[in-house]
């Protein structure tokens, strides 16, 4: 099996997955090739892992012809009685840290690419170079990773983590604004027209920005500015006050109610904010949905932190995202909230 992460992060991925009976056998730039577990199930939910390819074979040329000619061949050869009702993933990947192997796989893909047409012209035409947006989960087409200039990876499936590179928007306070848009996907939900969004630890403004834009209602609480799209923003009311000290049922700002969304992304120790802004805000049923950013930089054990996590949060996703660093977010729904419904 081969596991994707982003590159610089192999060594928290690898030490994720062995508690599941996964060893890395040989690892790169962004990957680790494992051994295939006995149940698919238990690395569905993976916080490092971007994608999957399970159930990988290898192909191996010294030419670009001749990998190219028996990527075809597979192809051809799982795809009869097949049906390609519309658009279908066609990846090439690559290990990013060996140089010029990004030209080596781009002419590999347009070779393959001109056999398609002659063989499949309908199914070509279909196939696009991307993962679709906002689908965690198995996926279905043809996915290749090469590790090197003569040998690739290759599998009609992909397990994905929903992780995806995002569009800025130049009105965008900070950069965080890719995080919480990315998140959106991951948890298959995003902030509604009237819906309340409390967003701990705003400033500058990114997610507040975000949430406005689709029409959501947002009390931003931090003691700093809030600049650019946030700033004067007719959705957006501004407290300066205490991330830690705010309650959504004592403000007037969220109508002295539970709210619908729980946005927080602070430059704290992540079990702090975890003791004293997450666990309590689920336990007292304070949001119906929630979006929490930790940083992990300076944890000592991030494995136990990790579990502890999963074990205090229901229903969590927890995620290493494409534009998070050192830090990991976690995605959610509560059942049942006390949450009146937006008027």
């Amino acid at each position: 099996m081969i596991f994707r992460c982003q590159s610089g992060y192999e060594p928290h991925l690898a030490r994720e997955i062995r508690p599941l009976g996964l060893v890395a056998r040989n690892q790169g730039g962004g990957w680790l090739e494992t051994n295939t577990p006995p149940d698919l199930a238990t690395i569905s939910d993976l916080c490092f892992a971007h994608a999957i390819l399970p159930g990988t074979e290898i192909v191996a040329g010294e030419s670009v012809n001749s990998l190219a000619a028996d990527i075809a061949e597979f192809f051809f050869s799982t795809t009869h009685n097949e049906r390609f009702k519309g658009r279908w993933p066609l990846i090439f990947d690559y290990d990013t840290g060996v140089d010029g192997l990004s030209r080596r796989v781009g002419s590999v893909e347009k070779f393959f690419a001109e056999l398609l047409r002659k063989r499949m012209s309908r199914v070509a035409k279909l196939g696009t170079p991307a993962l679709p947006a906002h689908a965690p989960g198995l996926l279905r087409g043809l996915f290749l990773f090469f590790p090197n200039f003569h040998s690739a990876f290759i599998s009609r499936e992909i397990i994905s983590g929903g992780q995806r590179r995002m569009a800025d928007d130049l009105l965008a306070p900070s950069r965080s604004y890719l995080k919480i848009e990315e998140a959106y996907g991951i948890l298959g939900r995003e902030p509604a027209p009237r819906e309340t969004v409390v967003d701990l630890g705003a400033a500058p403004g990114g997610w507040s920005y975000s949430a406005a834009k689709r029409g959501a209602r947002v009390v931003a609480v931090d003691n700093g500015p809030l600049k650019a799209g946030a700033l004067d923003n007719p959705l957006i009311t501004h407290i300066e006050q205490d991330a830690f000290r705010f309650d959504p049922t004592a403000s007037a700002a969220t109508g002295n109610a539970p709210v619908n969304w729980l946005f927080c992304d602070l430059v704290e120790n992540p079990r702090r904010v975890l003791d004293a802004i997450v666990v309590p805000w689920l336990e007292r049923r304070w949001c119906r949905r929630f979006i929490v950013n930790l940083k992990f930089g300076r944890v000592a054990d991030l494995m136990d932190l990790l579990r502890d996590v999963r074990a205090r949060v229901p229903a969590v996703r927890v995620r290493h995202l494409y534009h998070d660093r050192e830090e990991i977010t976690l995605m959610g729904e509560i059942p049942n909230p006390k949450i009146p419904n937006p008027k």
